[in-house]
């Protein structure tokens, strides 16, 4: 199937064919036609598959396909997004693929001056992308009229109908004609039957599209865990990196101050490191993001909030310096790499703390994930298992393996969206908690210096884990 079969108009055939595509990827072959249609959509789809295209170019199609010509232009496409990055991204996109099409587009997120977002909106534009923060400032200063929407997009769904972000949902809702009067439309790697079910009172009788068992991850990348001290993690990944030369990682903590911590510690061990979260101004973030691709910045160090609208092309390796507390936001993370059919790796170093939070995520996956060990940095037997005290749905525990991590009861306490400028409205935590238990391979390292070491590792089989944490014998 190509392009032409879908419905698209000229124009956006030839920007589709001036980015060098020529057939749609499956989510986009189910999704444009049904969008076309005017249906709500519920669509899940592994992130780096094109489900960006899979919303924008419909949206493009059903917008010049009705024109509205009298006089000022109303708003009349919302696109809502969890963080800045995916914000400019589908911004970009929109840009992209209506470059040669009558209509105008602005991107509004926080972190930024107003002002200049202000002066766009005042002369007219046709599609809005935003994060909820920023759009509720406006809103309350009465510079966006959301009333005359007709077409409403909330990427990362999961993300942005979980936690915090609802009340911002409702909030803007609000302003919105009712569901039966506007086209919703629902795109996310990942939705859990919470999430689908609380989608559902926002659709209207939605078309449910999936491509890919709901919370997997793409088969082009390689997983596996190294058990590790909680305390050796930074050593070990320092030794990683130098033993196979790796230029590109990109890798996940659970906390703003531990990527600030972790990325000044790996430029001690002499590797161009930075770190990337909500806290940094939206000037910081686009300069960290862009002296990574460029190469820079050998390893950029980011929090789940930053998982969300990454877009590096061929990104090589993804390294979880400590396990998410939601489930999901694994499959976002380690989705930043083997996009588009291209291969990557997803590595999880993973202390006995982390062992629940490990079998939460093979929960979620339905597998097994592979375990290796590198010698010289054998988890301790006699370390036990400590509370993780604080991330996104993390409160501490005395008693880790033996108390509830349950989803709802974290939801009730509303934090509100990253984007927002204000004072009072704080960021999503990006952290949570505890344990897990699994088989593994013994990996020989060699050397273990951590600014240069010299070679990696050989494999040999080692017992699985015995008691409250990793045992090697």
């Amino acid at each position: 199937m190509s392009f032409d079969t879908l419905g698209l108009s000229a124009d956006i055939l030839r920007a589709i064919s001036e980015q060098g595509y020529s057939e749609p990827t499956p989510v986009q072959r189910k999704a444009i036609p049904v969008v076309l249609e005017g249906k709500d959509v519920l669509a899940g789809a592994q992130t780096g598959t094109g489900k960006t295209a899979g919303f924008t170019l419909p949206l493009l199609q059903r917008l010049i396909a009705n024109p509205i010509n009298n006089g000022r232009r109303p708003i009349r496409a919302l696109v809502l997004t969890p963080t800045r990055e995916l914000a400019a991204q589908v911004g970009d996109s929109v840009q992209t693929y209506g470059r040669h099409l009558p209509l105008q587009s602005t991107v509004v997120f926080g972190g930024v001056k107003i002002n200049p977002q202000i002066a766009k909106l005042r002369r007219g534009v046709d599609i809005l992308v935003a994060t909820p923060g920023r759009l509720l400032d406006h809103a309350n200063q009465k510079t966006v009229d959301l009333s005359q929407i007709e077409i409403l997009v909330l990427d990362e769904a999961d993300r942005m109908l979980d936690m915090g972000f609802i009340h911002d949902i409702r909030k803007v809702m609000a302003m919105l004609p009712s569901k039966d009067k506007r086209q919703t439309l629902l795109f996310s790697a990942t939705f859990s039957n919470e999430i689908k079910q609380l989608a559902n009172r926002l659709l209207n009788s939605p078309e449910l599209i999936e491509v890919a068992r709901r919370n997997t991850t793409a088969e082009t990348i390689e997983q596996r865990v190294h058990p590790v001290d909680k305390n050796r993690k930074r050593e070990l990944l320092s030794h990683m990196i130098g033993a196979h030369n790796w230029r590109q990682v990109l890798v996940f903590t659970r906390t703003k101050h531990g990527a600030n911590r972790l990325a000044q510690q790996l430029e001690k061990d002499g590797l161009t490191a930075t770190a990337i979260h909500g806290n940094k101004s939206q000037g910081a973030r686009t300069r960290a993001l862009a002296d990574f691709k460029n190469g820079k910045v050998r390893v950029l160090v980011a929090t789940d909030i930053a998982a969300r609208g990454l877009d590096i092309d061929q990104l090589p390796h993804v390294v979880n310096f400590e396990l998410p507390n939601v489930p999901e936001d694994y499959v976002h993370r380690i989705g930043r790499t083997g996009r588009a059919g291209n291969e990557g790796e997803a590595i999880s170093l993973v202390c006995v703390d982390e062992l629940k939070l490990l079998r939460d995520i093979e929960r979620l996956l339905k597998r097994e994930l592979p375990k290796e060990i590198i010698e010289g940095y054998e988890p301790d037997p006699r370390i036990k298992a400590e509370p993780i005290q604080n991330g996104r749905n993390g409160k501490s525990r005395s008693q880790p393996r033996n108390q509830s991590r349950g989803r709802n009861q974290a939801r009730s306490s509303g934090k509100q969206s990253a984007d927002a400028p204000r004072k009072s409205r704080s960021n999503p935590t990006e952290e949570k908690r505890s344990q897990a238990k699994p088989a593994h391979r013994h990996v020989k390292s060699g050397n273990s210096a951590v600014k240069r070491p010299t070679r990696p590792g050989r494999v040999q089989e080692i017992p699985a884990l015995l008691g409250g944490g990793f045992r090697n014998e």
